[in-house]
């Protein structure tokens, strides 16, 4: 049984920084795609941040330069270090997990068999 379970979320003022976590079981992030998505109120889930098994990860424009993916092996983790947060990036985030090394069309939610409950993430101006 897979499990994906964020954690981090929370209420932070604009400019300041969050780190999330999502600590998987059931499958090895080491040779997993995982993603980072998020849904605002009355928006449709997007991606925010991806790392495939050998570690190239991508990136949604509006968070280049200020959003980073990392992975933990040995924890079997997945880590989002978010700074510079403007209100903008208010939303539920998701980890999500698909089971092949990688993805092509890795933007698509319907890549991913696993998601995580989602972490609320709160940015007050």
């Amino acid at each position: 049984q897979v499990q994906l379970v964020e954690s981090g979320g929370g209420l932070v003022q604009a400019g300041g920084s969050l780190r999330l976590s999502c600590a998987a079981s059931g499958v090895t992030v080491s040779s997993c795609a995982m993603g980072w998505f998020r849904q605002a109120p009355g928006k449709e889930r997007e991606l925010v941040a991806y790392i495939n098994w050998s570690g190239a990860t991508d990136y949604a424009d509006s968070v280049k330069g200020r959003f980073t993916v990392s992975r933990d092996n040995a924890k079997n983790t997945v880590s989002l270090q978010m700074n510079t947060l403007n209100p903008e990036d208010t939303a539920v985030y998701y980890c999500a997990a698909d089971r092949r090394p990688l993805l092509v069309r890795y933007s698509y939610t319907s890549q991913y068999n696993y998601w995580g409950q989602g972490t609320q993430v709160t940015v007050s101006s």
